[in-house]
């Protein structure tokens, strides 16, 4: 199963392991079980600490449990743990076996103090670089405390029970067997929900923080870059984002990042915390800002206020908020986001195996969707509001030499329709002669592009006509001491590389102002 390469790291790693413990399989004599089997026993070939017993009486077969004599634990993997989530598999096996984790000593007394009953069920992709971050706080949990339990499901796998549960977006998760949340978490944001107390317990800490000299708002490449440079200066400085790393964690492939040939969204985020993490940063996730009052007079403070009741002052802030997926807009969108209106491929692209789906939107972004697709599904319909695509020539290409893809040009999506459980059709208007056709699918990806999350800067700070934060060349705002970057701003081509560079500049241009006022 393991190719000899992945053996010789996964036995390094299995050095680590201090406590015996023994996976125990549920099998049947299909073709799947027989792959897991022989990556089980890969597994327990390569160290004494583990056993392997294949008597288990999981419904749900092939999975695996994770049992430690003497402690009562629930980690269980159904299906195949490769892919993104083989790096889940080896974090439960090591935390299993006894290896600590990074995770901060007040955060561990946090879990291990729940009380209550949290059987959780989370279903992934083995494509989706969002997956591991929730199976991985989950199993987590469930190793330090045993109220908690995590099952981890391969959503391609069970088909069956995906149908069931009308599950069209991964990660979902359950939660003693309703639906608990969907999309990326880590592990403060699960306990933020679960821990009811702990938002205004953070709340009040916030409150009563000291005034930072810099304060970014927004953790994505921008604010991490505007931190850096603050923070070198030997200033006072904090980061409050919704969610540290923003846009970056939900993209897959970043091939065009100066000194970097291929990486990850994830993977960059990790690096762009841990080089945050270096200095002397406050950072505050989980933080959605929701309004800003700006100082009374000059040399005064700003005032942000949070969605959690926080509120913090400084001298100087930097808006780096981003952008998020652009919405269609159209009767039926929100009643059916998750129930088959989609805006990640690479994740919930394996949940419509073998059905057929549409994409929104001709760009590049679109059309590299469809061509991922297009090996899953049985048909894509590419949908195209101008009466020409706008991807590059080399995917054009490429998206029509594919036999199971349809582009309709000069479509206007009109309405997404379905059955009150799911997506089951949607609705275009042809703009050149104004008809209306419809098209029977089980799938909607959204690509028509960004908005600015800047709603809550409305009358404060100046916005473009298309809700951008108006900068100048060192990223001033219309207000004094507030600055902005990124993709929440009126500088072009929303790029990592770029917002990266703009955060730093509006991290200078922030210092200017402090050391002249």
């Amino acid at each position: 199963m393991l190719d000899a390469t992945l053996k010789t790291q996964l036995q390094a790693y299995l050095e680590k392991v201090t406590q015996p413990f023994e996976i125990v399989a549920s099998l049947d004599d299909g073709e799947k079980s027989q792959e897991l089997l022989g990556l089980l026993n890969d597994i327990v070939g390569l160290t004494d600490k583990i056993t392997l017993r294949t008597d288990g009486n999981d419904s749900r077969r092939p999975s695996f449990a994770l049992n430690r004599p003497g402690a009562d634990i629930g980690i269980t993997f159904a299906g195949i743990p490769m892919g993104h989530e083989f790096t889940s598999l080896v974090l439960a096996l090591l935390q299993v076996g006894g290896h600590p984790s990074k995770l901060d000593a007040e955060t561990i007394e946090q879990i291990k103090g729940i009380e209550g009953r949290f059987e959780f069920e989370t279903y992934f992709s083995l494509s989706c670089q969002n997956c591991p971050d929730v199976v991985q706080a989950l199993n987590l949990m469930a190793v330090l405390n045993p109220n908690i339990r995590n099952v981890s499901i391969d959503g391609a796998l069970f088909q069956e029970e995906v149908e069931r549960r009308q599950i069209m977006a991964v990660p979902s998760i359950y939660l003693n067997g309703e639906v608990f949340a969907s999309g990326r978490m880590d592990v403060k944001e699960i306990l933020a929900k679960i821990d009811t107390g702990a938002a205004n317990r953070d709340a009040e800490k916030m409150s009563a923080k000291e005034a930072f000299d810099v304060l970014v708002i927004g953790g994505g490449p921008a604010g991490a870059a505007a931190a850096i440079y603050a923070a070198r200066k030997g200033i006072r400085t904090g980061v409050a984002a919704e969610r540290f790393g923003g846009q970056v964690l939900d993209t897959m492939a970043i091939e065009n990042f100066i000194s970097v040939q291929e990486t990850e969204g994830p993977k960059l985020v990790r690096a762009l915390e841990e080089h945050v993490r270096q200095y002397e940063v406050d950072i505050m996730n989980l933080q959605r800002a929701t309004a800003l009052v700006p100082a009374s007079s000059e040399g005064g403070l700003h005032e942000v206020r949070f969605e959690s009741g926080a509120s913090l002052k400084a001298k100087a802030l930097i808006l780096s908020t981003g952008a998020r997926w652009r919405e269609m807009g159209v009767p039926g969108e929100q009643e059916y986001k998750a129930k088959g209106v989609c805006f990640c491929p690479h994740c919930d692209g394996p949940l419509f195996k073998g059905k057929r789906v549409a994409v929104i939107g001709g760009g590049n972004s679109g059309v590299e969707a469809a061509i991922d697709l297009a090996g899953i599904v049985s048909h894509v319909t590419l949908l195209e509001f101008a009466d020409s695509l706008r991807a590059d020539a080399v995917l054009q290409k490429k998206l029509y030499s594919l036999p199971n893809v349809s582009v309709i040009k000069s479509a206007q999506t009109t309405e997404v329709i379905g059955d009150g459980q799911k997506v089951t059709g949607l609705t275009y208007k042809d703009r050149t002669t104004d008809a209306l056709h419809t098209v029977e699918l089980e799938g909607i990806f959204v690509q028509i592009g960004l908005l600015p999350n800047s709603d809550w800067l409305k009358g404060t700070v100046e916005l473009s006509r298309f809700g951008e934060i108006i900068v100048d060349a060192k990223g001033q705002t219309s207000v004094p001491g507030v600055f902005a970057a990124g993709d929440v701003t009126t500088v072009p081509y929303k790029q990592i590389v770029i917002a990266i560079g703009e955060g730093a500049k509006a991290s200078l241009s922030a210092f200017d102002h402090l050391i002249r006022s």
